[in-house]
């Protein structure tokens, strides 16, 4: 067993994942009460250490990597003893959640009179891709631990030092409990570290990568480990025809500016041409005071009222992730030309319509969608493992096979079946 205060940032990525393959196998079979008494101790010692914590935040801010960061990835990066004390409460939130491994789904005799379970196991080993965002440290390991995985951790070079304290409190817990510490692996972002991650078969089972297109498109060209992408979120809210206008323009100010950094924020409005002018009269000086850039199609710069300025979006703009205060505005004809859009430029993540007919033209926007999420009458903003009830989440999956949507302790198992015989042999 490891030391708790050891980092593994002076291993390597094969070292790391070596390590973790091997505490994986105990942490795999450890009791439920076992499990939740490292998720414990670790939301405790977050508690304890804060000061700790915050000192090497600070670090990271300081530090040159940090120059030139957005206004959007400061505020990703930075902690706060408010933001420390809600990662300790995720993890106990985690820990209020049903136990995933050895979850019954099927349980049946089948011809040859075996008896046939089919449950729910750890996948192994899971290795997590993140940026400036420390508290992803604390909820991905907290979910891998409930549901029994090791973790390679690879964060932005701009957190390594939040990252690595953040760590150390979590080996610490877990070791508390009398669990492997090295189950859980820390690497310093480097790129060289990347593409040997990505290669590790038979020491990674799974990576996610919680990130943009450019991230996605970096590991599609070398990975051959299985990747689960939590990626982009552009996201669009739609504002039809019978639309309850108030509400309307409270969901998409709260769509855009609540947490404008965040994969779930929105990225493009698009409103019904019967009632576009009367909307944007109001929705975009509303946006234009919260500080939000505005781009947008003919018809939206010729309806955007006097003292509000409204770019000229460009092709990029509708398929881009600002992660800023910048919205995408367009003017479309029908519903169905909003789902064109929205299918065309979307990636995949959260999208909203705001309609007074919820059954019939909030279910077709609804089904005619290739999303993880669709809101009807709510901001995107929920897209979250917390707000669904899942305790934290890894990220947020914008593929379709394994998992889609919020990935949490269930998209975090696999299957297996155990069959049960008196004998038999198969002729």
């Amino acid at each position: 067993m490891s030391n708790g205060s050891a980092t593994a940032t002076h291993l390597t990525a094969t070292e790391a994942a070596t390590a973790a393959r091997r505490a994986s196998r105990p942490l795999a079979t450890a009791s439920l009460e076992a499990r939740n008494k490292a998720l414990a101790f670790i939301a405790a010692g977050l508690r304890e250490r804060v000061s700790e914590i915050l000192e090497a935040n600070v670090a990271d801010l300081e530090s040159e990597r940090a120059v030139g960061l957005t206004d959007a990835l400061r505020d990703r990066l930075t902690l706060t003893g408010e933001r420390v004390e809600a990662m300790a409460q995720g993890v106990e939130a985690v820990i209020s959640l049903d136990d995933p491994v050895g979850e019954e789904l099927e349980h049946r005799t089948i011809a040859s009179g075996l008896d046939l379970r089919k449950v729910r196991v750890p996948l192994g080993v899971v290795a997590v891709i993140y940026e400036a965002r420390p508290n992803v440290t604390v909820d991905c390991a907290a979910l891998c631990i409930k549901s029994g995985n090791a973790i390679v951790l690879r964060g932005s070079s701009y957190a390594v030092n939040s990252n690595e304290a953040l760590a150390a409190v979590v080996r610490d817990g877990i070791e508390k409990a009398g669990l492997p510490g090295d189950a859980v692996q820390v690497l310093n972002g480097s790129r060289e570290e990347l593409a040997e991650l990505a290669t590790l078969d038979g020491l990674i089972d799974l990576i996610i990568p919680r990130g943009g297109e450019g991230l996605k498109a970096v590991l599609k060209e070398v990975a051959t480990v299985p990747v689960m992408y939590a990626a982009s979120g552009n996201c669009h809210v739609y504002v039809d025809s019978d639309a309850d206008l108030d509400m309307a323009r409270e969901i998409i100010v709260n769509a855009k500016t609540s947490r404008p950094g965040v994969c779930n924020a929105a990225e493009t409005l698009l409103v019904h041409e019967d009632v576009a002018a009367e909307f944007l009269a109001k929705a975009l000086p509303e946006l234009a005071d919260a500080g939000v850039e505005l781009v947008g199609d003919e018809r939206t710069r010729q309806l955007a009222p006097e003292g509000v300025t409204v770019g000229e979006a460009t092709a990029d703009d509708w398929n881009n992730e600002f992660l800023a205060l910048k919205l995408a505005v367009g003017v479309v004809d029908s519903v169905e030309d909003a789902i064109e859009h929205v299918n065309e430029h979307g990636s995949g993540h959260s999208e909203a319509i705001v309609t007074g007919s919820p059954d019939t033209t909030g279910q077709l926007f609804a089904n005619s969608l290739d999303s993880a999420a669709v809101y009807i009458n709510a901001s995107t903003r929920f897209t979250d493992g917390f707000e669904f009830g899942m305790g934290a989440e890894i990220g947020i999956s914008t593929q379709k096979l394994h998992a889609r949507g919020p990935i949490g302790l269930r998209e975090l198992t696999t299957t297996k079946y155990i069959l049960l015989g008196e004998g038999q042999i198969r002729r």
